[in-house]
């Protein structure tokens, strides 16, 4: 059976999944089988595993750094926000049901077994599990049938490292308050504490590690540095998404929706020289960008309100008007029609227009589709000539289908039979639209996406710029996890974490 460890934090993005992540490398570099393990995971990044089933993207990464094929047991539990205070709750990669915050809570102990049989199905399979806990343990409002933090560690038997964030500032309080709030015998579940996101000096915080080693009798097992390694961000408190400034090069400008789900789609371009990615909130951020992109959301048609309310809406349509391309993925892709519809009260029940850039209407069912798609581009695809006949690669997670009304463009299509049809676009080919998510990861795709844009902006008597090369993104995306790897090991006493690991609980 696998010997588990166990990461906490003292609070939201005090860098759990980056260090998990960290271990997850550096174990599976020392010869083990290791799994990552998340028992309930609230997030709106989530991904398709080959079985067709849906699963957080933290453990996806964490997964990808212990070389493991991603399966819903690393994440048995996923909460998926619809809004301020209720969730479409996953079990076991498939739709348990949409829940209210009360409802949910009262129903956690039902779900204990299903998180016990996910762990001991990896357990059978994996010589090390790098459990990853989520918010703070310290919730003590949510102590009730934890499945998240300490009722996890008692249940998987496996001692905790507590991460705390001290470029926030107050991280020995931090540290110190967390564990005061704990009950003694999970107290005694924290074998080592880990300072993350540190700047300067480290001998000049030696005086602060002595003192809580000394007032928590917890020893201090790392420092880890702040650091450029490049690996997906988690969630919504992503620094990226705060990026509001445009800079010199193609402008994209992607609407940060209230319920944004799967922004890891445009992470690509942030690794391309000359590309200005940044999250636009209002309308006047908007400005004159060079192509528009509305992501994928958790709640489509409230978030198409938001954006009429906020003058968002109006502004995309005019620059649509004047030939600024607009793209739409997934749920951004169903607010590019003309007609949504929601019989059933999947989201929001009754009709509502789109944005009316694509000939197309998009009916909400109640069954979600979730399944891993190659998708091929059209051999010839109006204003988007770079784009043709290139391959592609992603997945499907969405409730609804959107059908051609009959002035739309077919502009992707399945690799296997050519059906079905994976994306759509407006005539003159300034408005594109797919449900699959990662389209822009495949080989060379940002890059001639970038082209194109670059193409479209000069006029026909000018020579187009040159594609940038390929890149091999899969490489890229080892090589950062082999960088994440040695900032663990160089920063942490591993021989303690081995002893803490193998000492067990």
């Amino acid at each position: 059976m696998a010997k588990m460890i166990m990461v906490q934090g003292t609070m939201s993005n005090a860098g759990k999944s980056f260090l998990a992540a960290g271990l997850c490398r550096v174990f599976k570099q020392d010869g083990w089988r290791v799994a990552p393990f998340k028992a309930q995971n609230m997030a709106l990044n989530s991904f398709v595993t080959k079985e067709g089933l849906e699963m957080g993207r933290a453990q996806v990464v964490q997964a990808e750094a212990a070389g493991a094929e991603p399966e819903v047991a690393m994440n048995p539990i996923l909460l998926k926000p619809s809004s301020q205070t209720g969730s479409q709750v996953i079990v076991n990669g498939e739709v348990l049901g949409n829940y209210s915050a009360e409802e949910y809570f009262t129903r956690r102990k039902e779900l204990m077994p299903v998180v016990k049989e996910a762990l001991d199905k990896l357990a059978k399979k994996y010589d090390i599990i790098v459990i990853e806990g989520a918010g703070s343990p310290a919730e003590i409002n949510l102590k009730e049938n934890d499945l998240a933090n300490m009722g996890i560690a008692r249940l998987a038997k496996a001692p905790v490292l507590l991460v705390g964030d001290i470029d926030r500032g107050g991280v020995f309080a931090s540290l110190y308050g967390t564990v005061k709030l704990l009950e003694p015998e999970e107290q005694a579940m924290i074998r080592g504490i880990v300072i993350n996101k540190f700047r300067g000096d480290v001998s000049l915080l030696k005086p602060g590690l002595d003192m809580i080693e000394e007032l928590l009798d917890i020893p201090v097992v790392g420092v880890v540095p702040m650091s450029q390694v490049d690996i997906e961000d988690e969630d919504s408190l992503a620094e990226r998404l705060n990026r509001r400034e445009k800079k010199a090069g193609t402008d994209i400008a992607v609407i940060r929706l209230p319920h944004l789900s799967n922004f890891t789609d445009f992470d690509v371009f942030e690794r391309l020289e000359g590309v200005s990615l940044r999250y636009v909130e209002e309308a006047e951020e908007l400005g004159l960008p060079d192509v528009v992109i509305i992501p994928g959301t958790k709640n489509t048609m409230s978030d198409l309100k938001w954006m009429r309310d906020g003058g968002l809406a109006e502004k995309i349509q005019e620059l649509s008007a004047v030939d600024i391309p607009v793209v739409g993925i997934c749920g951004g892709f169903q607010m590019l029609g003309k007609r949504l519809s929601d019989p059933y009260g999947v989201e929001n029940k009754g009709t509502m227009d789109g944005l009316g850039l694509l000939d197309a209407k998009t009916v909400f069912s109640r069954e979600k589709v979730r399944t891993q798609a190659k998708g091929k581009m059209a051999a010839a695809i109006p204003g988007w000539d770079l784009l043709a006949g290139m391959e592609t690669e992603g997945y499907e997670i969405h409730m609804g289908v959107t059908r051609n009304l009959g002035d739309c463009r077919e502009i992707m299509y399945s690799q296997k039979d050519g059906h079905p049809v994976l994306g759509l676009g407006n005539s003159s080919g300034t408005v594109i639209g797919t449900y699959l998510h990662g389209f822009f990861d495949a080989p060379g795709m940002a890059e001639r996406f970038v082209a194109q844009i670059e193409a479209g902006k000069r006029a026909e008597t000018e020579a187009a710029p040159p594609v940038q090369p390929s890149h091999d993104w899969k490489q890229y995306r080892e090589e950062q996890y082999d960088r994440l790897a040695d900032l663990v090991r160089n920063s942490l006493d591993m021989e303690k974490v081995y002893e803490i690991l193998n000492g067990g609980l």
